[in-house]
């Protein structure tokens, strides 16, 4: 059996594959966390803008404000929906990536020990050999 792990190259191409994977979902969950802090704050910022008028220049200016607020802050939403789905596609990359390394891992490990296994029972076999001459000597003595 060969000591060399025949798939190693593939398996270092999808380990590759994953890391990459996992960068591109942590930047898609640091994006969406940063939109979805940015909403609440507009949330909170349209939320506190009561404003109190005076007269009607000051009311078309709050009016104005709010609507002003508003617009962003659909764009916000608008925003986040999108990152989410980015992250969730992302999610999605990483998790298939995931799978297709590990399945080459474990066939790996299962590689590895069938050569220890292989190893060892040549190593035995030496040993046998070489009790089996010296009992055969003593034998013959």
């Amino acid at each position: 059996m060969n000591r060399q792990f025949s798939l190693a190259g593939l398996l270092r191409l999808r380990q590759a594959e994953q890391k990459s994977a996992e960068s591109g979902l942590a930047a898609a969950n640091s994006r969406s966390a940063s939109l979805r802090v940015r909403r609440a704050e507009a949330r909170e910022a349209l939320a506190e803008s009561a404003g109190n008028a005076g007269d009607s220049a000051s009311l078309l200016a709050i009016a104005a404000a709010r609507a002003s607020s508003q617009s962003m802050l659909a764009e916000l939403e608008a925003l986040a929906a999108s990152a989410e789905a980015e992250a969730a596609g992302a999610r999605a990359e990483y998790t298939e990536a995931k799978r297709r390394a590990v399945g080459l891992e474990k066939l790996e490990v299962r590689h590895d020990a069938e050569y220890a296994a292989t190893v060892l029972r040549a190593e035995q076999g030496v040993l046998d050999e070489i009790a089996s001459t010296a009992w055969h000597r003593k034998a013959g003595s």
